[in-house]
C-alpha cells in the first residue's frame, strides 16, 4: 500500500514537472518572438556603446532596458492569450483521435486547465503590476531635493502605483456599492483577493470585449484596403508605362523646386519641408507603379482575386456563425457562454463536424484577432499608437502592449459569446459576471453582426457612392472639406496640384 502511495506522488511529482517545463518552453518561444519584434520597431539610439555615456544617459538606458523587458513579457502574455482557446480546440481533437497514443500523454488536461491560469495570473500581472510601472518608471525623475538615480526614481514609481492603486479600488468600491445594494454584497466589499480583483479584472474583460466590438468589425472592412495596398492589383486598360512617365516628370519638377528653395537662404522651412513630403508621395506612387509593373502574371491577375475571395468568405462565414448563434440564444440556453471546472480533456467533441470545424474555429480566430488589431489602428482615436519600424518611443510601445494585452485577453471570451466555438472557458475566463447576463450577451451578437454588415455594405458601395456623387456634382463639397484624396492618396484640387 505505501509503494502505490509512493509511486502515485512520483507520478504526480513527474507530471508537475512536466508541465512547468512545457509552460516554460512556450513562454520562452513567445518571449523571444516578442522581443525579436519590439527592437524591430523602438526607436534606436545612435549615441554608441553604454560606458561612453554619462551618468543620467546611462540611467536612462537602465530605465529604457527594464521597461523593454516589461513590454516583452506583456507582449508574450498577449501571445499566450491569443493561443489559448485556438491550442485548447487543437489538443482536445487530438486527444480525440488519439487517445491510447503513448506520445501525446503529456498533452492532458492538467496541462491545458494550468496554461489557462498561467495566462490569467499573469494578465493581470501585466495589466495591472508591469505596464503601470514601466510606465511610470520611465516618466519618473525622483523627488525634488532627493538624491538623483535610480532609487529615487524606483520610490517615485511605486508610490505613483500606490497612488493609482488607492484610485482603481476606490472607484471600484463605489461602483459596486452603487450596483449591489444588498447585504450580502455590501460584506464582500472588504474582501480584497475574493472581490476586488475578479469584479475588476471582469470590468476590464467588458471593456476589452466592447473595444473589440469596436474594432473588429473596422478591422474586417480594412482588411480589404490592407491586403489591396500589400498586393499588386489586376492592371485592366491602364498604361503603366505612361503613369510612371508623368511620375518621373513630376518628380524631376519638384527636385527642381527644391534644389531652387535651398539656394535661397530666405525661403522658410515650412515650404522646403511640404516640397519633401510632396516628393516622398511621388516616390512612393512611382515605387508603387514599378512594382505593379514588374510583377508576374499569376501574381497580379490570380493571387489577389484570390486573396480578396478568402477575405470574403472569412468575413461571410463570421456574420453566419454570429446570426446562428443569436438563433440559438433565442431558443436554448445551453448557448450561454459559461465557465467549465471539468479537469477532463479530450472526452467529446464540441465541433459537430470534426478536426475540420475546429480547424475552421481555429483559422476564424485569428483572422478576429488580426482584424481587431488593424481596426484597432485604423480608428482615429488610437492612431497616435500606431508603430513606425525603428522610430518608435518607448511610451507608446507601453501604450500598444497595454491595448494588445486587451484585446487578446477577451478574444476568448469573445469567441465564445458570438458562438464562432463551444468550448467552454476555463479557468477565471470563465467566472466573469456579465457573462451570465443574457440580454448582455444577446446584444453583443446582435451589434456584432449588424456593425459588421453595415462596414461591410459600406466599403464594397463607396465606389457607387462615389459615382452618384460626381453625378450629382456634389464631389467637389468633400474635395473642399479635405485637401488630401483618401483613396488615391493623390493632393486634391484646393491642395497642392501636381504639376509637370
Amino acid at each position: 500500500m505505501e509503494e502505490d502511495d509512493v509511486t502515485i506522488r512520483e507520478q504526480n511529482f513527474h507530471s508537475q514537472v512536466r508541465e512547468y517545463i512545457i509552460c516554460f518552453l512556450l513562454f520562452a518561444v513567445l518571449y523571444i518572438v516578442s522581443y525579436c519584434i519590439i527592437t524591430r520597431y523602438k526607436r534606436k539610439s545612435g549615441n554608441g556603446l553604454i560606458f561612453f555615456l554619462d551618468d543620467h544617459e546611462d540611467e536612462d538606458a537602465v530605465v529604457n532596458r527594464i521597461s523593454l523587458y516589461l513590454c516583452t513579457f506583456t507582449l508574450a502574455v498577449s501571445g499566450g492569450a491569443v493561443f489559448l482557446l485556438p491550442f485548447s480546440i487543437i489538443s482536445n481533437e487530438i486527444l480525440l483521435s488519439f487517445p491510447k497514443n503513448y506520445y501525446i500523454q503529456w498533452l492532458n488536461g492538467s496541462l491545458i486547465h494550468g496554461l489557462w491560469n498561467l495566462v490569467s495570473l499573469f494578465s493581470n500581472l501585466c495589466l495591472f503590476v508591469l505596464m503601470p510601472f514601466a510606465y511610470f518608471f520611465l516618466e519618473s525623475e525622483g523627488f525634488a531635493g532627493s538624491k538623483k538615480g535610480i532609487r529615487a526614481r524606483i520610490l517615485e514609481t511605486f508610490v505613483m502605483l500606490f497612488l493609482l492603486a488607492l484610485l482603481i479600488l476606490g472607484i471600484v468600491w463605489v461602483a459596486s456599492a452603487l450596483i449591489d445594494n444588498d447585504a450580502a454584497s455590501m460584506e464582500s466589499l472588504y474582501d480584497l483577493w475574493e472581490f476586488y480583483l475578479p469584479y475588476l479584472y471582469s470590468c476590464i474583460s467588458l471593456m476589452g470585449g466592447l473595444l473589440l466590438l469596436m474594432c473588429t468589425p473596422v478591422g474586417l472592412s480594412r482588411m480589404f484596403t490592407v491586403m489591396g495596398q500589400l498586393l499588386v492589383k489586376p492592371t485592366i486598360l491602364e498604361d503603366l508605362d505612361e503613369q510612371i512617365y508623368c511620375i518621373h516628370l513630376q518628380e524631376e519638377a519638384l527636385q527642381r523646386r527644391l534644389n531652387g528653395s535651398s539656394s535661397h537662404a530666405y525661403t522658410r522651412g515650412g515650404s522646403v519641408h511640404q516640397l519633401n513630403k510632396e516628393l516622398d508621395n511621388v516616390r512612393n506612387q512611382r515605387n508603387k507603379l514599378e512594382r505593379r509593373k514588374k510583377a508576374s502574371g499569376w501574381e497580379k491577375n490570380l493571387l489577389y482575386p484570390i486573396v480578396m475571395l478568402i477575405l470574403l468568405t472569412g468575413t461571410t462565414i463570421s456574420v453566419l456563425m454570429v446570426a446562428l448563434n443569436i438563433l440559438y440564444l433565442l431558443v436554448d440556453e445551453t448557448a450561454m457562454p459559461k465557465g467549465s471546472t471539468d479537469r477532463g480533456i479530450g472526452n467529446t467533441s464540441l465541433s459537430p463536424f470534426g478536426v475540420a470545424q475546429a480547424v475552421l474555429e481555429i483559422i476564424l480566430m485569428f483572422y478576429l484577432m488580426v482584424s481587431s488589431v488593424v481596426g484597432f489602428y485604423s480608428l482615429r482615436v488610437f492612431e497616435g499608437l500606431t508603430p513606425s519600424k525603428d522610430d518608435t518611443t518607448m511610451t507608446t510601445i507601453i501604450g500598444c502592449c497595454v491595448s494588445i494585452l486587451v484585446l487578446s485577453s477577451a478574444l476568448p471570451v469573445m469567441s465564445r459569446t458570438l458562438g464562432i466555438t463551444r468550448f467552454d472557458l476555463l479557468g477565471d475566463f470563465g467566472r466573469f459576471n456579465w457573462l451570465g447576463n443574457f440580454y448582455i450577451v444577446l446584444s453583443y451578437n446582435m451589434l456584432f453582426a449588424v456593425v459588421t454588415t453595415l462596414c461591410l455594405v459600406r466599403k464594397f458601395t463607396s465606389a457607387v457612392r462615389e459615382e452618384l456623387l460626381k453625378a450629382l456634382g456634389l464631389d467637389k463639397l468633400q474635395l473642399s472639406n479635405s485637401p488630401t484624396d483618401p483613396e488615391s492618396g493623390k493632393l486634391s484640387a484646393n491642395g497642392h496640384q501636381k504639376t509637370l
